[in-house]
């Protein structure tokens, strides 16, 4: 049985409710290790009115606060890094299989200091590695070639080397046979009207791409109104809001945040830490479940 462990994600979210109710399912499929330590786990547990299961397995961080549920705090936001960071240390020296993390609040971890926007750009420091954040379930599949970042910057990323090697990057992590690639523009410009993005780095680049990889993987650039209206397949868009919004309308429930092109394996929920419904018995355990699954089935799917 595969041991990952589990970063438990800011404590004024649902996470750790997530994590407390789903238990006696995923301890099914994985060995779960989960990064907290006891008082802060007998404190939410305590918030929550959930019993913790005597098999709860953890791995100590040291840590006291009070846990302020729906509130963005720096403890919280620092508690949730360094949980993250512990999770990444385990699999880094073998302890693990691979990691799960639980959502965490950007604004938490400026609060605290922390420069990072989000769980990609710190495994991309820590391996330097460009890791791919991939986004969905098995019905569709949606990587982005630009995350968060505004987005009157994002039209000056749409570089033609850049895309090459995130094109070869995708495949080699996924091997999904047909991908599709998103245009930036409406309309995928109209042969240059609304914008030269398209004919000047987009095509070409899927070109050279699938010259290289001698097979045509990659198929576009797409019209992003009408490309996901079979509500199916594997995509890349070119921008953040642009790939998520058809994909959780669609999927929101079932979808899953990945990690590729890393030498460890992370996934995370598809969903934030819902202050609005913190410590109120109220969260969904779908995507965290579906989270632990793909560790399970990772070689099948790729």
């Amino acid at each position: 049985m595969k041991k990952i462990a589990i970063s438990i994600g800011d404590l004024n979210g649902v996470g750790i409710e997530i994590a407390l109710k789903a238990h006696n399912e995923i301890k099914k499929l994985i060995k779960p290790i989960y990064i907290i330590n006891k008082f802060m786990l007998n404190q939410a547990s305590k918030l929550l009115n959930i019993p913790i299961p005597d098999d709860f397995e953890i791995y100590e961080i040291s840590a006291k606060f009070e846990i302020k549920p729906g509130i963005v705090d720096s403890k919280a936001g620092l508690y949730s890094f360094n949980s993250f960071i512990t999770a990444i240390n385990l699999a880094k020296n073998k302890k693990v299989d691979g990691i799960c993390t639980l959502p965490i609040n950007k604004e938490s971890w400026a609060k605290a200091g922390i420069k990072y926007h989000g769980h990609t750009e710190v495994l991309r420091d820590i391996f330097k590695k460009e890791a791919i954040m991939m986004l969905g379930c098995s019905d569709m599949y949606v990587a982005l070639f630009t995350e968060h970042i505004p987005l009157k910057e994002v039209s000056n990323k749409i570089k033609k080397d850049k895309l090459i090697q995130f094109f070869i990057d995708f495949y080699n992590s996924t091997k999904f046979e047909k991908i599709n690639v998103l245009a930036l523009n409406p309309h995928a410009s109209d042969g240059g009207v609304m914008g030269d993005e398209e004919q000047k780095e987009i095509i070409p680049a899927i070109q050279e791409t699938n010259k290289i990889l001698t097979k045509n993987i990659f198929i576009g650039p797409l019209v992003p109104d009408t490309a996901f209206t079979s509500k199916k397949g594997n995509f890349i868009a070119m921008y953040h809001d642009q790939g998520l919004i058809p994909l959780k309308a669609l999927y929101f429930d079932r979808s899953i945040n990945v990690s590729l092109n890393l030498p460890i394996l992370r996934t995370s929920v598809d969903h934030g830490t819902a202050f609005d419904i913190a410590y109120q018995n109220k969260a969904n355990t779908k995507s965290y479940i579906e989270a632990i699954k793909y560790h399970l089935n990772y070689d099948k799917i790729h």
